[in-house]
């Protein structure tokens, strides 16, 4: 399955196609879930989605909430999961005392911390990585349960959680003011610099079920899942279809509501904000599982090492790096303290924009394939100590 040439994009030893494939994929949901936030200075409906009169931004809206909205994170987070018990493992595999593993994955996870407080403080607020860095200092301690524990805390997190989110992020059916993520919409920086710092506090309420699919990808890590997804295809098939089918069923509803077709009352649309964040999990999960499938046959058929699968192989091992670039392009346009291209961008056009940035990621990602990322370097370092670490690429 490894590919050990040294062509730029080639896979480096020791690398599984599927979990980059993954990643490098599925930062472009990230940037269309990403992007909507910046925009502001409109009425705002479900989840501060804007509202314009535009058919095509309503299309573009109820596209989001019914495949992206709630559902990309959760893949990235069950992603997070594997590649922690991953790393571990290998870890213990070269000789490496417990304590010796506890303090790297608790220096890991504080730099994530860090991470997310920069990149929340100068770009995005919305910020991922603060939580996944607490997450992980949690999860040294839940590894410790059984295959049964794990599914068993996965389920009551997931059916908790979900209610919780559901009802803090679910807001009005349409508002003249913002719920959450009010910084975008503040021209003074220094102001919105502060405003962001609350906000990446505020943020784990939003992001509550993760863990739920955190706690599944180190399951799957036990079992070799991703590296091994040939000889898992049943269950991959029975998690694609399951999982994706019952994320588009449960964030069809609230899409309708986006799109001005449905006009429930406040009790109904908790229910259906509920309904929505509570299947964002299985359908997470799903598209894990359907890109595993498709990585399991461009590896069987030779077609792994096609440029455009190297390219976003290569995008995947660099997530970190990509992830924060594509804030910061975000953070120049489109809020009101910089170019304030937010406040006049619909969300077809902010989606057109999103995978546009995404796609220079990928660009940029194929021409740094020789070298590893920069954020993936300094987290590095920071495991080190400040000592320096030997590049790995992409790991």
């Amino acid at each position: 399955m490894e590919s050990q040439t040294s062509t730029p994009t080639a896979r480096p030893a020791g690398r599984f196609l599927t979990p980059d494939l993954a990643r490098g994929l599925m930062l472009a949901p990230i940037a269309l879930a990403n992007v909507m936030i910046y925009l502001h200075a409109r009425p705002y409906g479900v989840r501060q989605h804007v509202l314009t009169d535009s058919i095509l931004d309503q299309i573009v809206t109820g596209v989001l909430l019914s495949t992206i909205d709630a559902r990309a994170y959760p893949l990235f987070a069950a992603l997070f999961g594997y590649g922690l018990v991953h790393m571990i493992t290998r870890r213990r595999e070269r000789g490496g005392s417990e304590a010796q593993i506890r303090r790297t994955v608790r220096r890991r996870s504080l730099g994530l911390i860090l991470f997310g407080a920069i990149h929340a403080a100068l770009a995005f607020s919305g910020d991922i990585l603060g939580w996944y860095g607490l997450l992980g200092l949690a999860m040294v301690r839940l590894l410790r349960l059984s295959d049964r524990g794990l599914f068993r805390l996965a389920l009551i997190w997931l059916l908790t959680a979900s209610l919780i989110q559901g009802v803090a992020v679910g807001g009005s059916v349409i508002s003249t003011e913002r719920s959450h993520f009010w910084s975008y919409a503040i021209a003074d920086p220094l102001l919105a610099t502060g405003w962001r710092l609350v906000e990446w506090v505020m943020t784990p309420f939003g992001l509550l079920v993760v863990l739920s699919a955190m706690l599944i990808g180190a399951w799957a890590a036990r079992h070799r899942v991703l590296e091994q997804p040939g000889l898992h295809q049943p269950l991959l098939r029975r998690v694609a279809v399951l999982g994706i089918g019952s994320g588009l069923a449960g964030g069809l509803p609230l899409a309708l509501v986006a799109t001005g077709v449905l006009s429930p009352g406040p009790v109904v649309l908790a229910a259906l904000s509920w309904l929505h964040v509570v299947t964002g999990v299985p359908a997470g999960l799903g598209y894990a599982a359907l890109i595993a499938l498709v990585a399991h046959r461009l590896v069987a058929s030779g077609r792994d090492q096609h440029w455009s699968v190297r390219a976003l192989q290569a995008t995947g091992q660099r997530s970190l790096s990509c992830y924060l670039a594509q804030s910061v392009i975000f953070a120049v346009l489109l809020p009101a303290g910089t170019l304030g291209w937010g406040a006049w961008f619909g969300p077809a056009a902010a989606a057109g924009l999103a995978l546009t940035v995404w796609a220079l990621t990928v660009w940029g990602a194929a021409i740094w394939a020789d070298r590893p990322g920069p954020a993936e370097t300094l987290v590095r370092h920071f495991i080190a100590g400040g000592r320096p670490a030997r590049a790995k690429i992409g790991q």
